[in-house]
């Protein structure tokens, strides 16, 4: 299972690439692997505010549907267009070609409520 160290992690399993003002997120290797094959990502539109903690969106599976929690508050600059024909990208490359959505976000300080690599770990590995 891979958890990058350069990224922040939810106890949801979402995870954070932060630059500057803006972050990239996505589902963690971990949260694809026990999902399944993903046949349906719902994403929110550009410009819409999402606030951390809530609801943003929805990824379907073939055994499950989980709703997709904002790691942080703002406004979402673009989603990932891709995932509308090719969702597996979730799964063949979660941190990479498989991002959700990008946003620009509202309160640098809800940071510090995520969690750091090594804390992931723990949560998500025996």
């Amino acid at each position: 299972m891979l958890i990058p160290d350069d990224l922040y992690y939810t106890e949801s399993h979402e995870w954070v690439r932060v630059n500057g003002d803006e972050a990239v997120m996505g589902i963690t290797d971990f949260a694809q692997h026990e999902l399944g094959d993903i046949v349906y990502v719902e994403l929110p539109d550009d410009g819409k505010k999402v606030a951390a903690g809530e609801p943003c969106g929805s990824i379907e599976a073939v055994k499950a549907v989980e709703d997709i929690i904002s790691p942080l508050s703002g406004r979402v600059e673009s989603r990932n267009t891709d995932l509308e024909d090719s969702s597996d990208l979730i799964n063949k490359s979660p941190y990479e070609d498989g991002w959700l959505i990008k946003i620009k976000l509202s309160n640098l300080d809800e940071i510090e409520n995520l969690l750091s690599a090594a804390d992931y770990k723990r949560i998500v590995e025996p």
